[in-house]
């Protein structure tokens, strides 16, 4: 738990550079006792990120650079600078970002962090076996199709 006031200046904070994205983690679920989490997420050209849903865990999404849509059963919305957007639980919801941005996500009652982290452990054959990415995402509340 937080004790005392933790300042993360830009650019810092536990980093995990991926393919698509490049997160800092600026508040751990390790420090909220898993309540809450809050990471700046660099979106690369291209981002994707498939069709899923989460049992327990809320996303607030908060736009600060380039556009970002969000594509859900019944509708998409594409989020610009400024805005935010909130996604509860047990909604199927899938984004994509063709040309790049950068955001705010809070994560309430999930480890994303911790997700984030033991994913940049993983080895090819580990990403490759459909399996085992099933079971390591549904053990972060993350659940796809």
């Amino acid at each position: 738990m937080i004790t005392a006031q933790q300042y993360i200046p830009q650019g810092h904070g536990e980093n995990y550079n991926y393919s698509q994205d490049h997160c800092f983690i600026k508040l751990s679920s390790r420090d909220t006792n898993g309540e809450l989490c809050l990471i700046e997420d660099t979106l690369k050209p291209g981002f994707h990120l498939k069709r899923h849903h989460h049992k327990v865990m809320t996303e607030v999404f908060y736009m600060l650079e380039g556009e970002m849509e969000l594509i859900f059963d019944d509708e998409s919305i594409v989020l610009k600078p400024g805005d935010t957007i909130t996604v509860p639980a047990n909604v199927w919801h899938e984004a994509k970002c063709a040309s790049g941005g950068k955001m705010l996500t809070i994560f309430k009652n999930g480890a994303f962090d911790v997700f984030l982290e033991k994913l940049s452990t993983l080895t090819e054959e580990q990403f490759a076996d459909n399996a085992f990415m099933k079971s390591f995402s549904e053990g972060f509340d993350i659940y796809e199709e």
